[in-house]
């Protein structure tokens, strides 16, 4: 059961969020909190250590830290930060979380070229008549829930929160 919970939640959360953030230019706060929430349940549950939880919640903080400089000086959204915090906190303080906030950056690239990308083509774009987001044409922002749900979902199958659930299957 608690590896159902493990598979569905995070990638769920991730996909909402990019979805949200795609179309709307917002991630939903409850996206966030029931990332933070299902981990501290599935951490409680499953008998982690105490002195690892603590580094999953380090991890968190130190992310949010970072992220909230970046929001103060109008750099990241609100909601990109509390998401990049949140998912963090599944990955802890070690390689996967490096791994996680590298492919996020890597991402963020490729969204942000494509993006800019097709911003310069808007005209040729609404004239062809091609389904894309009036979000993506209009706003000046990039939507930076995207990098983070792939990064997420490339990364996670070397967070330790996922290996465990692996291992609990066999």
């Amino acid at each position: 059961m608690i590896s159902a919970v493990v598979f569905v939640i995070f990638p769920l959360c991730l996909a909402i969020a990019a979805f949200s953030d795609l179309f709307t230019m917002t991630i939903p706060n409850r996206a966030s909190v029931i990332l933070a929430v299902t981990f501290l349940g599935v951490a409680t549950t499953t008998g982690m250590p105490f002195i690892v939880l603590g580094t999953h919640l380090v991890a968190a903080f130190a992310v949010l830290a970072v992220c909230f400089v970046l929001f103060a000086l109008n750099i990241m959204g609100g909601g990109d930060a509390k998401l990049l915090a949140a998912a963090a906190l599944w990955f802890g303080f070690g390689p996967a979380l490096v791994e996680f906030l590298v492919y996020v950056g890597v991402f963020g690239g490729i969204v942000t070229l494509l993006i800019l990308l097709i911003r310069t083509q808007a005209h040729v774009i609404l004239a062809a008549g091609l389904p894309v987001p009036s979000s993506i044409l209009l706003a000046k922002k990039i939507p930076y829930g995207i990098a983070i749900a792939a990064g997420g979902f490339i990364a996670f199958p070397s967070s330790p929160v996922f290996v465990a659930a692996l291992e609990g299957l066999k």
